[in-house]
This record gives structure tokens, C-alpha cells and sequence, in this order.
């Protein structure tokens, strides 16, 4: 009896190395890598033609003006980027206008960043655009499925965070 799994050319089972197989279509990091990539550069392409700018901007952008007066260590920690990469967007941002650098009230040591009038004129710009993705992108899922999506990705936030935790924080994305 073949396996029906196997294309009908593959050499049987016992020919097929002795390593453990990753199926990648059931891999939760894999799957919301491969999710994130494909809704990332979805809204980006509406933006990125528009407005010249990048996901990792974007993402900059879009954590200031919610979150505004922080380092760029606190983006980068807000949105989960390399610290070098925050750290070009931030560049590309002040260049263009759309950022701007500011000593910390409380410790003029450190510096903090805000959306310029000219960032906030793309930002709000940009935000009906995502917001619409979003909304499309959710389609018809009801109100309490869509709930308890947002639940449950916070769940994983937070188990993920312990993982990290536990791992020593080593960085080892293998999605």
C-alpha cells in the first residue's frame, strides 16, 4: 500500500532522510510572518507610492503619532525593529521633515521624537488609508470573532514575551 501523501515519483518513506520535518503551513511563527509580510506590503504600496516612504517609516511614524516624545529606543521596543533600522527610518524621517528631535524635558540628556506639522500632514493622511485596509481586510468576521482575534493575539503577545524571557532573550526568529 503507498502513502498517499507522497507525490507518486517521491522514493518510499524508508529512502527519505531520518530528520524531523517542519511543516511550515502549521508553524505559528511561520504562518504570522508570512500573514505580517503580505498585509505589511499590501497598505505599504499604497503609501510607499505616494508619500515615498517605507514600512519601517511608517511604522516610526505611525508609533509617534500615537505615542509622542519617545527615543528612538522606544520605538524600537513599541514596534519590534531593529534598532538599526529604527534608527535609519528616524534619519530618512528628520531629512524629510516629518520627524523632529527634541531634548527631554525632564532629562535634557536624552532625546525624544514627534511628528513634525509636515509628519502629521502625512500621518493623517495614511491613517484613513490603513484604517480602510483593516476594515476590508477583516471583511465580514463578526464584531465578537473579531474580539476574540485581538484576544487571543494579545495572548500570544504575552507568551511569547515569557518565551523570550525564558530563552534569555536570544534572538532566534525562525519564522
Amino acid at each position: 500500500m503507498t502513502d498517499p501523501s507522497q507525490a507518486p515519483d517521491a522514493p518510499p518513506s524508508s529512502a527519505q532522510p531520518k530528520h524531523r520535518q517542519l511543516k511550515l503551513e502549521n508553524f505559528l511563527p511561520y504562518r504570522l510572518s508570512v500573514l505580517s509580510n503580505r498585509t505589511s506590503n499590501a497598505i505599504a504600496r499604497e503609501y510607499s507610492e505616494r508619500f515615498d516612504m517605507t514600512i519601517p517609516e511608517w511604522r516610526v511614524m505611525a508609533v509617534l503619532g500615537r505615542f509622542s516624545g519617545l527615543s528612538a529606543n522606544q520605538v524600537a521596543q513599541r514596534t519590534a525593529m531593529d534598532k538599526v533600522a529604527v534608527s535609519r527610518a528616524v534619519a530618512k524621517l528628520m531629512d524629510a521633515g516629518r520627524i523632529a528631535r527634541e531634548f527631554d524635558d525632564d532629562d535634557r540628556r536624552r532625546s525624544v521624537l514627534r511628528l513634525s506639522e509636515a509628519g502629521y500632514a502625512v500621518y493623517d493622511q495614511i491613517v484613513p488609508l490603513a484604517l480602510g485596509f483593516e476594515q476590508h481586510l477583516l471583511g465580514d468576521i463578526p464584531a465578537d470573532e473579531r474580539a476574540l482575534l485581538f484576544r487571543l493575539l494579545d495572548r500570544l503577545d504575552e507568551l511569547e514575551l515569557r518565551a523570550e524571557h525564558y530563552n534569555g532573550g536570544a534572538d532566534t526568529n525562525p519564522g
